[in-house]
């Protein structure tokens, strides 16, 4: 009973000091994945354009000095939750195609609606 405890604890001693032996062995270490950072040119808008229609009565209230406040309710659901760059990107694309049924000054407009959407234009972002 004794020698084979004894034989016991030798492996045992033995085999964690294989194991641990190699205490500064570089270990593979994995590559870390490029975060892209996009331009403004590669943004893309992951809501269909045409419902930003709604967003044509946000631009005549706010062109138009009326009393009171225009409805922003329905656009800025459809924007509120996507980050600048898509959110503009997303109006970017309905002004150019006219889908809001108005002729505007597309930069003014854009910063209009993101304005009152509580969101920003990103740094360096043109309407393409």
């Amino acid at each position: 009973m004794a020698k084979s405890l004894a034989l016991f604890l030798v492996f045992n001693i033995l085999f964690f000091t294989v194991v641990s032996a190699c205490n500064t062995c570089p270990s593979p270490k994995p590559t870390p994945k490029p975060t892209p950072n996009p331009s403004p040119s590669e943004g893309k808008c992951p809501t269909d354009a045409l419902k930003l229609g709604v967003c044509a009565n946000v631009l005549n209230g706010l062109l138009n000095v009326t009393l009171g406040t225009p409805p922003v309710k329905p656009c800025c659901s459809l924007i509120g939750n996507l980050v600048d760059l898509e959110a503009a990107v997303c109006l970017c694309t309905a002004l150019k195609a006219n889908i809001l049924g108005i002729n505007l000054n597309i930069p003014i407009s854009l910063s209009l609606l993101l304005n009152v959407c509580s969101k920003d234009i990103p740094k360096g972002f043109t309407c393409p």
